[in-house]
């Protein structure tokens, strides 16, 4: 893969060459070029255009919407593209990814963000375009997190008939082992150093199969009270399993914080789980917004669903009040079910045995299906709406605005 800057900031350049020294990045063509988006475009009149084009620029106005465009027209389909631009700017950045481009930072760059996005926007050119990573997390503990995410994947699988891997974050917190009915076999810290050695074999026996269509990884052997698991390490683990797997879930409620940030970065999906109490509605608040900030300001793909509803009544916090509190609304509400909840948890019984559970699982794919829009239909390089995604689907996008 190649990776092209356009830039004359010295501090870009330092910065991005600094990038060359990551190990994800082993067998990344990284260049640096003296210069901005007009020489961009000169440059791929005449050459074939890197899997990703980055170009820094002191100026947005409309006229480099215009030079977007040119460069657009001067690329090969499905180069991305990334900004690096003066000011942060919430309504720039909805413009500019509306417009088509990968993402949009504000120098000056810090060297962790940059890789990220990098790797980010390398996965969805490479291999891996049409793999959607769906996201699970428990605004606190005791919210249902893991069977909601397990009754997911099962609805996933076997409903929509999606080949699915699914992980629990959490290490040698995971219950995922009693609840899906296997014996841990490795630790997380030992699978993720079997993916960047390339130990095809030892991930194989690291894997159970839970269905035909439904793969877990079984980990949970990790020791309790240490923290074996780095988040670039994580991520490489992440990028190792989506080349194979069209959908990846990951139960980040019991994950560190640091494995928190790099996933819920790039997830397709986030499935915020809370119940209608006042202090899980405050942590849902605070993480909602904190998770904005994680994505550039915006919380597109984020999805609230309301756990235990009827728990105790007199107790609780009003789904309008929850919904008025938070600033959105509920996409799924779940009735207190204890009696299902526990047996799905302890007795590995599967949430789509029966027909409550059934009906659990059936409120939580049209989430579900909204982001596997492209896995569903085969659109493999097509986004979620059915365009082209990158500069070549750039064109249309601008032309569509004039």
């Amino acid at each position: 893969a190649r990776v092209t800057l356009f830039t004359r900031d010295a501090e870009t350049r330092t910065t991005f060459e600094a990038i060359r020294a990551d190990w994800r990045f082993a067998r990344v063509d990284l260049q640096v070029i003296e210069g901005d988006v007009e020489d961009a475009i000169t440059l791929y009149q005449s050459e074939l255009s890197p899997q990703l084009v980055i170009v820094q620029t002191d100026n947005i106005d409309n006229g480099f919407s215009e030079k977007l465009e040119a460069l657009s027209a001067s690329c090969a389909e499905g180069t991305a593209a990334m900004v690096i631009g003066p000011v942060n700017d919430v309504n720039l950045y909805r413009k500019l990814i509306g417009m088509g481009v990968s993402d949009y930072l504000v120098r000056p760059v810090q060297k962790d963000a940059l890789s990220n996005d990098i790797a980010a926007s390398l996965i969805d050119r490479m291999g891996a375009s049409s793999s959607r990573l769906i996201v699970t997390l428990g605004a606190k503990g005791g919210v249902g997190t893991t069977v909601l995410t397990e009754g997911l994947a099962w609805g996933i699988s076997e409903n929509l008939a999606q080949k699915t891997f699914l992980l629990d974050a959490a290490g040698g917190w995971s219950t995922l082992a009693v609840g899906m009915d296997f014996e841990p076999a490795t630790t997380l810290a030992d699978a993720l150093r079997a993916a960047i050695d390339q130990k095809e074999d030892s991930l194989g026996r690291m894997m159970f199969k839970a269905s035909e269509r439904l793969t877990v990884l079984s980990s949970g052997g990790d020791v309790m009270l240490e923290d074996h698991v780095q988040p670039e390490h994580f991520e490489y683990f992440l990028d190792y399993i989506m080349a194979t797997y069209p959908v990846v879930i990951v139960d980040l409620s019991g994950a560190s914080a640091g494995l928190k940030n790099t996933v819920l970065r790039r997830a397709h999906e986030i499935l915020l789980v809370t119940v209608p109490t006042l202090p899980s509605v405050r942590a849902s608040r605070t993480l909602i917004q904190e998770i904005r900030d994680l994505r550039g300001g915006g919380d597109a793909g984020l999805d609230l669903i309301i756990n235990m509803q009827g728990l105790a009544p007199k107790h609780e916090v009003s789904k309008a009040q929850i919904e008025e509190g938070l600033e959105r609304k509920a996409s799924a509400v779940i009735v207190y079910d204890p009696a299902l909840f526990l047996s799905t948890e302890s007795g590995a019984k599967r949430l789509t045995a029966d027909k409550a559970g059934a009906t659990i699982v059936d409120a939580l794919l049209p989430l579900a299906r909204k982001v596997l829009s492209g896995v569903l239909h085969d659109s493999g390089a097509n986004d979620d709406d059915g365009k082209k995604g990158g500069l070549g689907g750039l064109i249309g996008k601008l032309k569509g605005k004039g």
